[in-house]
């Protein structure tokens, strides 16, 4: 059997992307200039502001967006429920959110917190039915519509920026899948980002409000300066999710294709070479380094059990819920099969062997899982 080398079995970067590169130095180099409360007037003060304002601006270039409209959150998770329910309470229409079914557990959870949900079905390939959405918009309750840039499980990318909504209507988009990979999308009112999947640190956020948007702040209050703020900036690893920003942006035209092509071998190998097993998500319109399939008869915590003792790591399950062993409500959505249901998604240094070696396992651990059970 052949075997995947050091590091090169993790396929499962949309959790969490090891810390680029060009993150490294800079995060050892702020921690020792970066300590002090950026909004102090004294010398380590002003220090630590000057490198919280750089990050700002870094990551403002980087997404095509004005400074000021950067917030730093300590998760993409808060992110998401601060932008979206920042926009329902700044609407002076109503307080119901539309939207898709396949929205992260993020979005929902924040809309079923503090808004009415009204949500719009999505066809096999997890696309959204852009005609109903747009039809449920127009309704007069309708403070913001929620459409994710692409889906984290299985990487489906949104018509975010097509959709045609009232001008008194918002739009938020969760891009935290998409953030870096793609350019940020046209026609959001504010926009959210985990850098942990691009390649920074973990416990930084990015939300993004545009400069004219109607967004209050849905909760208490903070006594820092910035309304949109959320506490003490961790300013090291904000700059340094900044510097890793600016570097996936820079490489990847390069990266997405390589990627591309190694997710076209394994959705093609997979369904060559797997009887009984579905592709899922648009082929096409997706985020380069994602791909999701199930295996019918195929318990999915047993396939991510027995590839990780062959040194592969993947995920199975509901994007962020997989703990619970429940089925995806992602996938049951889009009415696809659910059952034995594994996500690979690659880092920037998985090669072709490295694709290769997962396919070849694969076949033979899936018809082993199967005879367990008789079949």
């Amino acid at each position: 059997m052949t075997r995947p080398g050091q590091g090169a079995g993790d396929l499962d970067s949309a959790s969490a992307a090891p810390l680029h590169p060009a993150a490294r130095e800079v995060l050892l180099a702020a921690l020792e200039r970066g300590y002090a409360d950026p909004r102090r007037l004294h010398r380590a003060g002003r220090e630590s502001r000057l490198l919280l304002d750089n990050a700002r601006e870094a990551t403002a270039d980087a997404l095509g967006v004005r400074p000021d409209e950067v917030t730093f959150t300590p998760s993409g998770t808060h992110a998401v429920h601060l932008g979206l329910l920042g926009l329902v309470r700044g609407s002076r229409r109503g307080d119901v959110a539309v939207h898709p079914a396949v929205e992260h557990s993020a979005v929902r959870h924040a809309v079923a917190w503090g808004a009415r949900a009204r949500v719009v079905p999505c066809g096999r390939d997890g696309r959204v039915d852009v005609a109903r959405l747009v039809e449920e918009a127009a309704a007069p309750d309708v403070g913001v519509v929620a459409l994710q840039t692409a889906n984290h499980e299985v990487g489906t990318t949104q018509p975010v920026g097509e959709l045609g909504l009232p001008d008194d209507v918002p739009l938020f988009t969760d891009a935290c899948a998409a953030m870096g990979r793609l350019p940020l999308p046209s026609g959001w009112a504010a926009a959210a980002g985990s850098a942990h999947k691009w390649g920074g640190p973990a416990g930084v956020g990015v939300l993004l409000v545009r400069k004219r948007a109607r967004w209050r702040n849905p909760f208490p209050d903070d006594d820092r300066v910035d309304e949109r703020s959320t506490g003490f900036e961790n300013v090291p690893a904000v700059l340094a999710a900044a510097a890793a920003l600016q570097a996936v942006v820079a490489e990847r035209t390069e990266v997405n294709a390589r990627q591309h092509e190694l997710v076209d071998v394994v959705r093609r190998r997979v369904a060559a070479e797997v009887p009984d097993v579905e592709v899922v998500g648009d082929p096409d319109r997706r985020l380069p380094h994602l791909v999701t399939f199930s295996c019918l008869y195929v318990d999915g915590e047993a396939l991510v059990t027995e590839l990780d003792r062959r040194g592969f790591g993947i995920a199975s399950g509901s994007a962020c819920t997989a703990s619970t062993l429940t089925p995806s409500h992602v996938l049951e959505a889009m009415g696809v099969l659910t059952h034995g249901n594994v996500r690979l998604s690659l880092h920037r240094d998985t090669t072709r062997a490295d694709v290769d070696a997962f396919c070849e396992v694969l076949p033979g651990l899936v018809a082993e899982i199967r005879a367990r059970v008789g079949l």
